[in-house]
């Protein structure tokens, strides 16, 4: 197949381009600069120069594809509302290109738009009221299935790790490091899901040979760690001490990470298992943070 991928030099994307090409696809990948592309064409992709925001590129670089990946995301959670819209545009303008094909998109969420606090599966949808901007991802999908593009959704967990992991909980080390806490909100038991980047690379690439009509997946390799066990990971290597704050506290603990600390969002991908054959075979989270490539300076 010829993929277009999106984010294909980013974390997630870059490992999904390594996956494609070592399977005997062969990979387009966007790149808005000049380092973007230079990544993408050493990895053994070719390279359409773009953004997620120039509606042009997306549109391109679908119509001339045999399917499309879409893991380009902005996560400037300083933006984080704006950067929702922008990839509910660009989901709607990648969707519009394949209208009247059979040809598959897969496109990106988070297990975090679904209700929390019970084990969500792939049939659970994100609540209309949801405060959640990232819920735009997902409206978005709806659209473009509506119009008969062959469409899933993968639902990534809150903390895809692996080396060069720049989400959550190197954010977190580097709240403990400035507080000389690592800290978790009460008992600590709220729980994260987690998948190794790899296998979440896998799973993309599976989807898009599948390409099954509308549905979604889980990039899900643990279905709930509970919160107080990574900050106990945390701690230990930076040889701080870990607490638990209440509830007065936690935001001038956390600041801008409160929501995100306090998320008690398992989820399961037993269907994605079952109809991909997936099987996620790398470091576990617990194991993959305890790491020095994690605290280094």
């Amino acid at each position: 197949m010829r993929v277009f991928v999106t984010g294909a030099s980013g974390f997630v994307g870059s490992a999904v381009v390594r996956d494609l090409i070592d399977a005997g696809h062969e990979v387009l990948g966007l790149a808005r600069s000049d380092a973007a592309a230079n990544a993408i064409t050493s990895a053994g992709a070719r390279v359409l120069r773009g953004s997620l925001e120039d509606l042009e590129s997306l549109t391109s670089g679908a119509a001339g594809s045999d399917g499309v990946i879409h893991t380009g995301f902005n996560h400037n959670f300083t933006r984080f509302k704006e950067n929702c819209e922008i990839d509910r545009r660009a989901i709607v303008a990648l969707g519009t290109a394949l209208v009247g094909t059979t040809r598959p998109l897969i496109v990106t969420s988070g297990v975090g738009v679904l209700p929390p606090g019970h084990l969500a599966t792939e049939e659970s949808v994100p609540s209309p009221s949801s405060a959640n901007p990232r819920i735009a991802s997902e409206e978005a999908a709806r659209w473009v299935a509506d119009r008969g593009v062959r469409i899933s959704v993968v639902r990534l967990a809150p903390s895809v790790h692996g080396d060069g992991d720049h989400g959550f909980v190197p954010i977190l080390i580097g709240i403990a490091r400035q507080k000389r806490l690592s800290a978790y909100i009460g008992e600590g038991r709220n729980r994260w899901p987690a998948v190794h980047r790899l296998d979440a690379a896998r799973l993309f690439r599976l989807a898009v040979e599948k390409a099954a009509d509308p549905t979604c997946y889980h990039g899900v390799a643990e279905a709930g760690i509970e919160f107080r066990e990574i900050a106990e990971v945390i701690g230990r290597r930076l040889s701080i001490p870990v607490a638990s704050v209440s509830e007065t506290d936690k935001t001038p603990h956390f600041g801008w990470f409160t929501h995100f600390a306090g998320l008690d969002i398992p989820a399961s991908s037993a269907q994605t298992q079952r109809v991909l054959g997936w099987r996620p075979t790398h470091a576990g989270l617990l194991a993959d943070i305890d790491r020095p490539i994690y605290f280094a300076d």
